[in-house]
């Protein structure tokens, strides 16, 4: 369970910083920058008390590559399911083979391990 962990960490850690990237684009659109600066940073405070731990709990078990190539596929994940029910709008054929793309390189980066980092 303890090398599940950082995996589920570093998703909820994207779910924040996705949201602190592009949610102030719909939810705060009106509102003056310094307000979605500001508003981006609280909820980016959120992704990095489950990043850095991820990261670091992470780091047991994965190489640092490994831990770089997994959050990026999470990331793409992340960003096609808010992009998809948060901001409506839709992932096209391109972002699709992209995230494919990504998918292989996990592929490779964890193709024929046996142990831990």
């Amino acid at each position: 369970m303890e090398k599940l962990l950082p995996i589920l960490m570093l998703i909820g850690s994207n779910i924040f910083m996705t949201y602190a990237w592009y949610g102030h684009l719909k939810d705060l659109k009106n509102a003056p920058i310094f307000l979605a600066i500001v508003a981006s940073w609280a909820v980016a405070f959120f992704e990095y008390c489950l990043q850095v731990p991820a990261n670091r709990i992470g780091s047991r078990y994965y190489s640092l590559p490994e831990l770089k190539v997994m959050q990026e596929v999470i990331t793409m994940a992340v960003f096609a399911a808010f992009s998809t029910f948060y901001m409506r709008q839709p992932v096209n054929w391109n972002y699709a083979i992209a995230g494919v793309c990504l998918v292989v390189a996990a592929f490779f980066m964890f193709r024929g391990i046996t142990h831990g980092a």
